[in-house]
C-alpha cells in the first residue's frame, strides 16, 4: 500500500476503536477464496475463518457477506460456528443468522428469458458450466483451454444479447465468465439495504475483488471504506488496494483488535 492508503486505514481502525457498532461487508471468491476451478473446494485462505470467528462474537461487528453464489454454498465453505448474514445470488438472496431467508421476486418477462437460456443451454450441451441461481444464471469458463473458453463465451454473449433484449435481462461478465440475470438487485443494492438498518454513525467497509463489486463500492464510499482485494490492480472505484492473502489477513486482524478493544 502507499503511505497515503496507510493512512487511510490508520485513521479508519482509529475511529473504529471508538465506534459502538460497525458493519464489515465481504464478498465470497477471490476476495476471502482463491479462485478454484471446483467451486465446491473453494475454501478460504488459512487463518480467514479464526478471524472472522474473532469479528463475529463481537457484538459491535455485524458480519455481511455478499456473493454472487447462494447462501447455502458459503455455509458449507466457510463451516463457521456461527452464521453471519449472508445475502447470495448478487441480492436477490437474503438469509439472516437466525436462518430466516428471502427470495426477491422475478418479473414474469425475465422468468421467461431464464428458462430459454437454460433450454438453450440444455441444447448446446453446456449444462456442466451452468450455475443456477434466482434470478440469474452464470456460465462459468475458468480452467478451459483458452480457445473453447473464448468460443464458448462468444456464441453465449451472441444468444444471450438477443434475449436480453427481448426480456429486459442484463448481460454482464465476470472474472471467468458471462452471467445472465433480472435488473433490480445487485451488491449495492443489498449494502443499501443493510446500511439502511443502522445508525448513522455506524463504521463500515466493503471488501470485494470483482466488476460485479462495483455497484457496493460506490454505495460503501458515502458512508465508510471501500476495499479492492486481489493479486493484480484493476481500475475501481475503491479507495484501498490490498493483495491477498497477507494483507487481507492483516486487515481482518486489524478490525477483530478494534472492535475488541
Amino acid at each position: 500500500m502507499s503511505i497515503q492508503q496507510n493512512m487511510v486505514m490508520d485513521s479508519f481502525f482509529e475511529h473504529l476503536k471508538k465506534a459502538s457498532a460497525s458493519v464489515l461487508f465481504l464478498d465470497y471468491d477471490g476476495t476471502l477464496a482463491p479462485f478454484c476451478i471446483e467451486r465446491d473446494k473453494a475454501y478460504p485462505y488459512p487463518g480467514v475463518c479464526a478471524l472472522l470467528e474473532k469479528i463475529l462474537f463481537s457484538s459491535r461487528t455485524h458480519l455481511v457477506l455478499i456473493s454472487g453464489r447462494r447462501p447455502l454454498d458459503l455455509i458449507s465453505l466457510l463451516n463457521l460456528p456461527t452464521h453471519p448474514e449472508i445475502w447470495g445470488s448478487h441480492g436477490w438472496e437474503r438469509c439472516l443468522p437466525d436462518g430466516t431467508c428471502q427470495i426477491g421476486k422475478i418479473d414474469e418477462l425475465c422468468l421467461k428469458g431464464l428458462v430459454e437460456a437454460d433450454a438453450w443451454i440444455e441444447e448446446k450441451g453446456w449444462i456442466s458450466y451452468i450455475e443456477q441461481k434466482p434470478a440469474c444464471m452464470a456460465l462459468h469458463v475458468r480452467g478451459m483451454d483458452k480457445n473453447k473458453a473464448v468460443q464458448i463465451l462468444q456464441e453465449a454473449k451472441e444468444k444471450w444479447l438477443v434475449l436480453a433484449k427481448e426480456t429486459g435481462l442484463q448481460l454482464l461478465a465476470f472474472d471467468g465468465g458471462l452471467e445472465l440475470r433480472a435488473p433490480g438487485r445487485n451488491k449495492g443494492t443489498a449494502v443499501e439495504t443493510v446500511l439502511s438498518e443502522v445508525g448513522p454513525q455506524t463504521q463500515v467497509a466493503y471488501l470485494g475483488d470483482d466488476l460485479t463489486d462495483e455497484d457496493a463500492f460506490k454505495v460503501i464510499k458515502k458512508n465508510g471504506l471501500a476495499i479492492l482485494v486481489r493479486s493484480d490492480f484493476r481500475n475501481t472505484s475503491a479507495d484501498i488496494w490490498l493483495k491477498p492473502p497477507e494483507e487481507l489477513l492483516e486487515f481482518l486482524a486489524r478490525w477483530a483488535d478494534a472492535v475488541q478493544a
